[in-house]
């Protein structure tokens, strides 16, 4: 029924478009329209993205390559042009009539390594919904993690742990119903954990991207929320020397944060790039409105290195990357009693204060996360293209709790209580077809995946080994305006489990396994229409956590108990979008409807429970059928030539089919609003800009009723002022700066995805400081 609602919704607000567009400009008649070839062999290069850089709009060539932008207004524009296995290629046009520009793509092996994120164009499928955040809007979120990056995308949000800690939530789905691809590979650590933020340092991306909606076909088993792709910049193959510092500092917390990158060809080596990058983090205790937050405090370093060669069709090409961080988890969050714990949830207020300090005590989290992947790929001269990808990572994690063991002995060792080790081996083939009677383009793939993971310290999860398999098969085809898709997948997975019962080694075997598929279709129904529908599969066996949790999960703050008979969740999802887009005007809406059986969730129970540890929130894993519906809204008009409004709202209603109710932490809807004033370029100066936004969350009041130990936060308003510009020193030297103040009026509240909502408020005021220099190339 919500699902019909929103299409009449929909469809509503589409009949009023045009009126207001041609209230708005009505002298916007130039075109760009152009071809796109394989440079290597002159074919015509279908399924590309042809973008128009800063207007977030953009286009897919037909079976002959050819693409076209009609209904522009006069102006300069950046057109860009990518696809899997390409460098991408940028032209800069000053239209003032029509125009013709065509591209000539050279091979590069960056997406071939992202093969195993989705071994076809990272903006596939092509009929699903794609979000992406590069160029300023990228800039503007340096220095935060990867999920307080993405939140500026409709329909995404955080499950946060406090203050430090944030997971990306997709129309209500997080952790294993995310998948996040880092360089091409499936990132794989303890992502079980509400409070295991994504080892992931996004400095290493020059381009965000989320795919959202059920993508099973495309990624495998476990994309039923949908996909978050983390993208560095193409090799510089041959290119000069080149890089990038960033600096940040954010008052809240007093927190400094520096990257560095830097890369190029090698002098006397043709075909060969590199890339070097860093990243040092440190900050103290965060504050709110009224109090500091004791121990909340993160010290971050990573790095990464990548090389690659090209020549002709054939290119290879490794990366490595590091992510160590230590992360303090706030002691006002294990608290010693019931009766304790009962008169913070009343009072509203922790027992623990202090003042700012740097120091990470106890409990606290140390993290590190090892990747290493070599791709390497051959591109035939008659337009077939294998690829191959194989990666390694190794993530250690150990949680440390609030108090030492008593035994004076023990506590000097200062081991941690719950230390976790997995070890992950991918490997990926993948064979691009050359167009079939120049009108269908696919691929065929084989993606294997063994993991294991040792645990030591106090049983929580056992450990385990797993092992993957999957088969998947796409098609694609552009015809008469049409964009056809079809695929599907076949995945197996083999787990066995080891642990000690009644000091007896049991061991316990599963077998899941389970088909995908997904269809879809788009069409530019004219030079400002556009629409996309797919209907897509996917499924997610239960995690080890899930079916043997047994005791306190610190870094959470709670007792969690799992279920040894749960059964896999089938998700079946569909989504519906449409874009219209004329001269200043551009809105884009998105109704999706996903029905996944067998949901599997952490349910409160009425009672805290009492440990040797402590007392904490008590929580158990169980299982329904849940419907997830809702609207995805975005609006962007020109009020003048300086002057420009965003608006982006999330609409999302979760249903507990089973039980006839609602689920426990599901994001309450949101509305944002900004208004961002541009100059003219002054001198060096360009980009200059200023914008005032307005964040407004409702109170989530669809709860199931007595679910929870503390009733849903209030709604909350947040405004926030961001100025800045760009400096060009010299042609291959820029300066970005840019001031940021958010909860500018350092506004009391509580979000209802904090797992720590219970104990403290949230942040206060925060003003950030970036500062972005580019130079060579």
């Amino acid at each position: 029924m919500l699902f019909k609602q929103g299409i009449l919704i929909l469809l509503g607000l589409l009949n009023l478009l045009p009126g207001l567009a041609q209230s708005v400009e009505k002298d916007c008649h130039c075109f760009v329209k152009g071809v796109v070839k394989d440079e290597h062999t002159g074919l015509p290069v279908v399924g590309a993205t042809v973008l128009l850089i800063g207007k977030n709009t953009g286009t897919f060539t037909d079976a002959e390559g050819r693409y076209q932008f009609a209904g522009l207004c006069p102006g300069v524009y950046d057109v860009e042009c990518r696809i899997v296995g390409y460098q991408s290629s940028r032209h800069r046009i000053d239209l003032t009539e029509g125009h013709e520009e065509d591209f000539s793509l050279a091979e590069t092996e960056i997406h071939l390594n992202d093969i195993d994120i989705t071994t076809q164009r990272t903006d596939a499928p092509s009929t699903q919904p794609l979000s992406i955040l590069s160029g300023s809007a990228l800039a503007q979120t340096r220095g935060q993690s990867l999920g307080e990056s993405l939140k500026s995308i409709t329909g995404l949000t955080t499950l946060q742990t406090g203050a430090s800690i944030a997971k990306p939530v997709i129309h209500g789905m997080h952790s294993n119903r995310i998948l996040i691809m880092n360089n091409g590979i499936r990132q794989e650590g303890q992502q079980w954990g509400s409070e295991h933020a994504p080892e992931i340092d996004p400095f290493i991306a020059t381009r965000l991207a989320v795919v959202k909606g059920a993508a099973g076909v495309r990624y495998g088993s476990d994309a039923i929320g949908g996909v978050i792709l983390v993208e560095p910049k193409e090799l510089p193959i041959d290119k000069p020397i080149s890089g990038e510092v960033n600096t940040v500092y954010f008052s809240n917390g007093r927190q400094g944060v520096a990257s560095a990158t830097l890369q190029g060809g090698i002098k006397g080596l043709e075909g060969f790039g590199w890339r070097a990058q860093a990243t040092g983090k440190r900050g103290g205790n965060i504050r709110t409105p009224n109090y500091f937050l004791d121990n909340t405090g993160i010290s971050e370093q990573n790095f990464s290195l990548a090389a690659g060669y090209r020549k002709g069709g054939f290119g290879i090409e490794a990366f490595y990357s590091h992510f160590t961080t230590q992360i303090g988890i706030f002691s006002g969050a294990h608290i010693g009693s019931v009766t304790d714990l009962l008169a913070v949830l009343e009072n509203g207020e922790p027992l623990i204060k202090s003042d700012f300090s740097y120091s990470i005590n106890r409990p606290f989290q140390d993290v590190e996360h090892d990747l290493l992947k070599v791709e390497t790929h051959y591109h035939f001269p008659d337009g077939n293209r294998i690829q191959w990808v194989v990666a390694r990572q190794l993530n250690q994690r150990a949680e440390y709790d609030l108090h030492r063991p008593r035994n004076d002995s023990l506590a000097a060792l200062n081991r941690p209580e719950l230390n976790f080790k997995l070890n992950t081996l991918t490997n990926d083939l993948i064979w691009d077809h050359k167009p079939l009677a120049r009108k269908f383009a696919g691929q065929l793939g084989l993606s294997t995946l063994y993991q294991y993971n040792l645990m030591s310290g106090r049983p929580l999860i056992p450990n385990f080994d797993q092992w993957n398999i999957g088969l998947f098969a796409i098609e694609r085809l552009v015809q008469n305006g049409w964009e056809l898709e079809a695929g599907f997948r076949y995945d197996y997975r083999f787990l066995s489990t080891y642990r000690i019962v009644s000091r007896e080694k049991v061991t316990n075997i599963f077998r899941f396994h389970n088909a995908s598929g997904t269809i879809g279709a788009g069409r530019n129904l004219s030079d400002a229409w556009s629409v996309r529908f797919n209907m897509g599969s996917a499924w997610r066996a239960p995690n080890v956590s899930e079916l043997f949790s047994d005791g306190v999960h610190h870094g959470a703050a709670a007792f969690e108990e799992g279920n040894e008979n749960l059964q896999p969740e089938k998700a079946l999802n569909s989504v519906l979008s449409a874009q219209y887009e004329h001269s200043r005007l551009r809105v884009e809406v998105g109704a999706y409807y996903n029905y996944i059986r067998d949901y599997i969730y952490l349910k409160p129970q009425p009672e805290p429970i009492l440990t040797i540890r402590g007392a904490f929130p008590y929580f158990k894993y169980t299982q329904t059928n849940a419907t997830f519906a809702g609207l995805d809204v975005n609006a962007e008009l020109n009020l003048t030539k300086e002057l420009a409004w965003t608006s982006k709202f999330s609409y999302l209603r979760v249903t507990d089919v089973r039980n006839d109710s609602y689920l426990v932490m599901i994001p309450a809807n949101r509305w944002d609003n900004a208004l961002k004033y541009q100059w003219k370029e002054a001198g060096q100066w360009s980009n200059l800009y200023a914008s005032v936004t307005n964040r407004w969350v409702a109170e989530q009041r669809r709860v199931p009723p007595a679910s929870d130990f503390a009733p849903p936060p209030a709604a909350y308003s947040l405004w926030a002022v961001q100025a800045g510009g760009k400096w060009e020193v010299s042609p291959k030297n820029q300066l970005e700066l840019t001031i940021t103040v958010d909860n500018l009026f350092d506004t009391v509240y509580r979000d209802y995805l904090n797992r720590f909502r219970y104990f403290s408020d949230e942040i206060g005021r925060m003003i950030s400081l970036r500062a972005q220099w580019s130079f060579g190339g």
